[in-house]
């Protein structure tokens, strides 16, 4: 043992003394304190001087002398060892200067105990609670893990926004929700939620079953243009849906001390020797997530490495996320001068519009198609083939292309995507990807019939965890028999609610682009998205 060693220990037991001195008696501290430490030097000199006597020889038993000598060493530092916990559990860490190698040091000390502090239960009224947190006292986000109690945190909480901003919030509902069911999960520092209606559009007939579409919206007209489009679907016996792909993404980014190191470092990841090996590293953190790929992209001396694995019925962020970590612990092994710099370097990609989830996909890769009889776009769609091919090629496809579109070759995918989104407790953000599409329409069996289909490569969706948890969003995909895991065959749900999400777009598209061609666009608006009541004055006691 080194020197720096030995005065970090004695520096640690000296702090360590000096603590326990604030929680006992002055006078019976430094009498205890000292007969130790003298019993602790006695014993120790004894020991030594048995040990170095030639003359002298061990033997078992030990005499009454060896033993009283032991047992007072013995003693002693188990005494002073048990000081070493004593700072710890002070309320106010002891003031130090610099670190130790094995004692801990004060900043750690501080840390733990605020954390500890942090975790205290919280006693008193809520006025008093509310006071506090008001005062700043008692920080908002606390509330939950001191109290114990989710909803009458969320209940302070609003009260104390109330006091601090001088607004209520009396329309933002609080009743009906299940605070404990949120915790960790979806949301932090609730004070209540937002209503949004759910209308329901169909039958939409997919591949030979009918499924009934829940759609969480404000916009008035879409459920019903998606109510039409399923008609027309139906009374034309049907879509049909193929998927092509099914893996999520996760792309972090790394910086090697040159590019030739960076070079090296991607023939390693992408060399199919080694494959076998990072699958192996990444699939340990999931039962469900198997690694499929890793594509890389070089920047100067920056590498990407874009992961892809299946996720079962999760969405799978975090799941290919942990697999990631895994595979990046291994890889230091061989280039340990490899600096992450992001787990997510924007190669993923998620929550943008980029090229690389359009032309290689992410999540679920979904292609849509159904023939619609010339009949029913004369009598449903009212409009006619001629018109709807003509009309998406310069809308959809020319227009734009003139706009410099990326991913967006449709009319309005994004609206159906976002509200079955927000129904099925999905994360509505990753909208962005999720609604890229193109639409494509053309005349079949001699220009009489219409066939169309929506190609979608990027549909991100879970039928367990995030949003899924709560009960109204459980509800919908309960209806769409999409509800939590699929335990005959792992993955299927999640595919299966992609496959939805792809043919009620089919259906959005379909009938908006009749209404465009028809010239039946702001008619319909005007009809169903024109109201004239102001709801915003209307009271109701599920509001308090």
């Amino acid at each position: 043992m080194d020197v720096r060693r030995v005065g970090a220990r004695i520096a640690a037991a000296r702090r360590a003394l000096e603590a326990a001195a604030g929680s006992l008696p002055l006078r019976a501290t430094r009498i205890t304190n000292g007969l130790a430490l003298i019993s602790l030097v006695l014993s120790s000199c004894d020991l030594l001087r048995l040990c170095s006597d030639r003359d002298r020889h061990l033997r078992f038993p030990l005499g009454g002398r060896e033993f009283a000598t032991v047992l007072c060493q013995l003693a002693s530092v188990a005494y002073l060892l048990s000081l070493f916990g004593i700072p710890f559990a002070q309320p106010e860490p002891h003031a130090s200067d610099g670190d130790d190698d094995e004692g801990g040091s004060p900043h750690r000390a501080a840390r733990g105990a605020a954390a500890a502090d942090a975790l205290a239960p919280v006693h008193g009224g809520d006025e008093e609670i509310v006071a506090a947190v008001v005062s700043g006292a008692l920080p908002s986000h606390h509330l939950e893990s001191r109290l114990g109690d989710c909803r009458r945190a969320a209940r302070l909480r609003r009260e104390a926004l109330r006091r601090m901003t001088g607004r209520g919030v009396e329309g933002l509902p609080f009743e009906g929700m299940d605070y404990q069911a949120i915790l960790g999960q979806c949301c932090e520092m609730p004070v209540g939620y937002v209503q949004l209606p759910v209308g329901v559009a169909g039958p939409l007939l997919l591949d030979g079953r009918p499924y009934y579409v829940p759609l969480a919206t404000t916009e008035g007209c879409l459920v019903a243009s998606v109510n039409r489009g399923c008609r027309a679907i139906a009374a034309s016996g049907g879509a049909a849906s193929v998927l092509l792909r099914d893996a999520m993404s996760r792309a972090p980014a790394v910086k090697l001390p040159s590019a030739k190191r960076a070079a090296e470092l991607k023939a390693f990841v992408e060399a199919p020797a080694n494959f076998e090996t990072l699958a192996a590293n990444f699939n340990r953190s999931s039962r469900f997530g198997r690694l499929q790929g890793i594509q890389c992209a070089l920047a100067g001396r920056n590498l990407y490495m874009r992961f892809s694995c299946s996720t079962g019925d999760a969405m799978g962020m975090n799941m290919v996320s942990k697999g990631v970590e895994n595979v990046l612990g291994y890889l230091r092994n061989d280039f340990p001068d490899m600096d992450l710099v992001s787990l997510s370097g924007n190669y993923c990609s998620d929550k943008k519009p980029t090229a690389v989830n359009w032309i290689e996909g992410r999540g679920k890769s979904v292609v849509c198609e159904a023939t619609i009889k010339g009949r029913v776009v004369h009598s449903v769609l009212k409009t006619t083939v001629q018109k709807l091919v003509e009309l998406n090629i310069i809308k959809n496809l020319a227009g734009s292309a003139v706009a410099g579109a990326l991913g967006g070759f449709n009319a309005h995918a994004s609206n159906i995507v976002t509200a079955l989104f927000i129904a099925t407790g999905q994360d509505p953000a990753q909208n962005v990807e999720s609604s890229q599409c193109i639409t494509m329409l053309e005349a079949v069996n001699e220009g009489d019939d219409l066939h169309i289909s929506v190609t979608m490569p990027s549909i991100e969706v879970g039928t367990i965890g995030g949003g899924t948890c709560l009960a109204s969003q459980a509800a919908c995909l309960n209806l769409l028999g999409v509800k939590g895991p699929n335990l005959d065959s792992p993955g299927a749900n999640a595919k299966l609610l992609a496959t939805i999400v792809a043919g009620s777009v089919l259906a959005g598209e379909l009938s908006l682009l009749a209404a465009l061609a028809a010239g039946q666009l702001v008619k319909s608006h005007m009809k169903y998205n024109r109201s004239s009541k102001d709801i915003s004055m209307r009271k109701s006691t599920i509001y308090h």
